[in-house]
């Protein structure tokens, strides 16, 4: 896939998810590049990389952070998330004349892994928890790979609202109403251990780490922006430990606990794994599976996007399921589906 193709692509996506501001500006990019223009340089160097590698949300990144730290106020007025108005004559005019006074500075923040740390995504993970302690009414130990910023080993200090029923601190600064449709258990949550890794972490509690979750939210979706606000609040008042590691170290070094549900968790990071991680962390989750007994279970809790071919339709696409596996025994179960933020989650399998 080449550079064009992946915004194109990316440019859907935004669309589909409710962004129409980042739809159109995408594809203004792709007019631009197309005929030569600053987009060419800002994204030299890019041409072949992979869709899974996320440049065209790196670039949009790059220049909402410049936007939320008020150094290009020229921009900020089209950016809803600094109180602006979407413009897609005026607004490509400035966001253009950013990518050419600051191509070097927008280059470098290209080099970044792509840090979304998707709060919505908690819905899934938290949900997900509650299935397996009603069936496995143990202490949970979480562990998440790809963890960014660490915000969702939070999830059980969001409140979730669904038919009536509300889970999770009364209080909290995350709301998610309604959460999702379908059953799910209204059992005791205690978490143990909050435990993450990632390659390149961002430290919520800084200003700067703050500002790099940010700015990987889209503008023009406040839902996602106070969350992500909230999220950073829970953080200041929630410990977690994230680790600057690959998932393959990190789960090499895991070991199960007498007494708790050892949890290894991740949502749309996989696509990030070179082929051979994958493979790494699937033989160790299985390693520690041959290990697990009644009293030191584990799980494998995840929100991934699987290719599917609809037969009836004559098409193909993807959808995005909650998959859990426990062991001992190695159970599967698809507990549930959801849009790739987390959003229209509904429980129950096939």
């Amino acid at each position: 896939m080449d550079v064009v193709e992946a915004l194109q692509r990316q440019a859907t996506a935004c669309e589909d998810l409710g962004s129409p501001m980042y739809a159109e500006l995408l594809r203004l990019i792709v007019d631009d590049y197309e005929v030569g223009g600053v987009s060419v340089q800002v994204l030299a160097g890019y041409e072949d990389r992979s869709f899974g590698e996320a440049v065209a949300l790196r670039l949009l990144a790059a220049v909402h952070g410049l936007v939320l730290s008020g150094a290009v106020p020229e921009l900020a007025a089209f950016y809803p998330s600094t109180g602006g108005t979407w413009d897609p004559v005026l607004g490509w005019e400035a966001f253009e004349q950013v990518l050419q006074s600051r191509l070097g500075e927008v280059r470098s923040l290209l080099t970044q892994p792509p840090q979304t740390n998707e709060v919505g995504r908690s819905t899934s993970l938290y949900g997900g928890l509650l299935h397996l302690v009603q069936a496995v009414p143990l202490p949970v130990r979480l562990f998440e790979i790809g963890a960014s910023g660490g915000l969702n080993l939070r999830a059980d200090r969001f409140r979730y609202v669904a038919d009536g029923t509300s889970y999770g601190p009364a209080d909290s600064p995350v709301v998610f109403d309604p959460a999702w449709s379908g059953q799910v258990p209204a059992v005791e949550l205690r978490i143990a251990e909050r435990v993450g890794c990632d390659i390149a972490p961002v430290n919520p509690l800084s200003t700067e780490g703050a500002l790099t979750l940010t700015s990987y939210v889209w503008p023009d979706m406040p839902e996602r922006l106070a969350r992500l606000r909230g999220a950073l609040e829970v953080a200041r008042q929630v410990p977690a430990d994230v680790r600057r590691e690959d998932a393959v170290s990190f789960l090499n070094g895991l070991e199960l606990s007498q007494g708790h549900v050892t949890v290894v968790w991740h949502s749309i990071m996989w696509q990030y794994l070179r082929r051979a991680d994958r493979t790494a962390v699937e033989a160790r989750l299985a390693e520690l599976g041959a290990q697990a007994t009644e009293s030191t279970p584990l799980a494998h809790l995840r929100l991934e996007p699987h290719h599917v071919i609809s037969h009836e339709r004559g098409a193909e696409g993807w959808e995005y399921r909650v998959d859990l596996q426990t062991w001992p025994g190695g159970e599967h179960r698809v507990l549930g589906h959801a849009a790739p933020h987390g959003q229209e989650l509904v429980w129950g399998s096939d």
